[in-house]
């Protein structure tokens, strides 16, 4: 398949996991690196499509600021396969915890999956609960699948929310609908509520600004919402989790290329 085709196909493929679309945006960007100008274009193209993907515009931003952007996708990709973010989330909740999570978090779902000791309460934030909720209990978890209505009630009896974050800024977050809610009630009741930054998705301030622009007009009808870091008690990320005052993590340059809109 031409390279072209390769990205518009995924393009339109819909809601994709963002190590797939790392890993087939990085495959489609090799054909094009002898050509740096069609490559930002692309590039600028395919964020258009996907504009909360911290982890794709974090490669983008590699490709675009590298002398060999074949090198420094395939590089990305493969470093994203070894993010331990998942493993570190699970390996730091307490014996017998009461996890809170929304929708469907890739990263924070893998992780959960290996701990049958933990009760976890998938709240359904935009349909997809039900559908995690199965895969939870089919790996051994005690899971409850909570309506959108009972965010709250939830929140405030677990001894630990999970927000995964689509991309993270120094002073913010873009993760699931009800994150912000559920971020509060924790942050009010005074249970910890851990950000999961997986690699890739911690971003320089003007390109966690571009990717919120995308939620910021009529935010309630969008999948995603803006959180402040203020909220969160812990982040956890390839480093492991530490304190959420103080964090700063950025894994790309800043390609003042990438902050054009697409032609």
């Amino acid at each position: 398949m031409h390279p072209i085709e390769h990205l518009r196909y995924v393009a339109r493929a819909g809601d994709l996991s963002q190590d797939v679309l790392v890993r087939e945006t990085a495959s489609a960007l090799g054909a094009l690196a002898s050509d740096p100008l069609e490559l930002v274009t692309v590039c600028r193209r395919i964020l258009d499509r996907y504009p909360v993907a911290g982890a794709l515009r974090s490669m983008a931003a590699r490709v675009c600021a590298s002398a060999q952007p074949y090198r420094a996708a395939q590089e990305f990709a493969s470093e994203m396969r070894a993010d331990a973010t998942a493993d570190h989330a699970a390996d730091a909740l307490p014996a017998g915890a009461r996890v809170c999570l929304l929708g469907w978090p890739d990263i924070a779902a893998d992780g959960l999956g290996r701990r049958a000791d933990i009760a976890v309460r998938v709240i359904d934030a935009y349909g997809e609960g039900a559908g995690l909720a199965r895969r939870l209990a089919g790996n051994g978890c005690k899971v409850t699948d909570v309506p959108l209505a009972g965010l709250a009630a939830a929140c405030t009896s677990a001894d630990v929310i999970l927000v995964e974050a689509a991309a993270a800024g120094p002073e913010a977050v873009i993760a699931a609908g009800g994150s912000h809610a559920a971020a509060a009630v924790g942050y009010v009741s005074g249970i910890e509520v851990w950000c999961v930054v997986g690699w890739g998705r911690a971003l320089p301030q003007q390109f966690f600004e571009a990717a919120a622009a995308a939620v910021d007009d009529e935010p309630w009808e969008c999948d995603e919402e803006v959180v402040p870091i203020g909220l969160f008690s812990h982040i956890v990320g390839p480093g492991g989790i530490e304190p959420a005052t103080g964090w700063q993590r950025a894994d790309c340059p800043l390609a003042a290329e990438l902050l054009r809109p697409p032609i």
